[in-house]
């Protein structure tokens, strides 16, 4: 790995340990699997950031836990499942969060939870919705997503300042990110990867 990269690295997990957030080692074999992957269908689509790919790679290794999807919970404990009701925890002037930090958290998990959706199970989410009644069936999944990110990159200063310019590209890049990802999604099924199968279990 050149020593740019090493340095990234090290950055990114000292910033998320500061921030909370999850970052799985690249030596882990999940991890690398989905960065080959990631690299490969993203570079064929215009996506060529390699702090993008780290990211997405990331996060692919983390949601194959359902605890890690399901990881916002309300002031009850309940883990929120549902896009419409993580928008009003997230909300510090009208709704539940606490800071603007809480605002942050899971502003980001929505961007992650809209990327990771429509990017790995498109076809599934109308099924989904209509199956359910809940406020999500009113929510746009990608609208939702690119928001989420950009008021994300919106945390410019103190231990967000470095990662700011990500999200925001992540926001602009939104639709792209998804196309990408369904890419991904169509080599994991050729190869019939438990991951594809997993989302499939969360929508069922």
């Amino acid at each position: 790995m050149p020593d740019g990269d090493e340095r990234f690295v090290r950055r990114k997990q000292r910033s998320a340990g500061k921030r909370g957030d999850k970052v799985i080692p690249e030596s882990n074999p999940l991890q690398r699997f989905f960065k080959e992957v990631v690299e490969r269908n993203y570079g064929e689509v215009g996506v060529r950031s390699a702090e993008v790919h780290d990211y997405v790679a990331n996060l692919l290794t983390e949601f194959c836990e359902a605890e890690t999807l399901y990881k916002i919970k309300n002031a009850d404990g309940r883990p929120l499942c549902d896009v419409g009701e993580m928008l009003l925890e997230s909300d510090p002037v009208y709704g539940p969060a606490p800071s603007f930090d809480r605002e942050r958290q899971v502003r980001k998990h929505i961007g992650d939870y809209s990327l990771f959706f429509t990017g790995m199970f498109p076809q599934g989410l109308n099924h989904y919705r209509l199956r359910r009644t809940r406020m999500e069936s009113l929510i746009d999944f990608v609208k939702a997503g690119k928001e989420s990110y950009y008021i994300v990159s919106k945390f410019e200063h103190f231990e967000y300042a470095k990662v700011a310019p990500l999200f925001r590209r992540m926001s602009h890049d939104f639709e792209q990110l998804v196309y990408g990802l369904n890419h991904v999604k169509n080599e994991l099924e050729e190869m019939q990867h438990p991951i594809t199968r997993k989302t499939n279990e969360f929508l069922m």
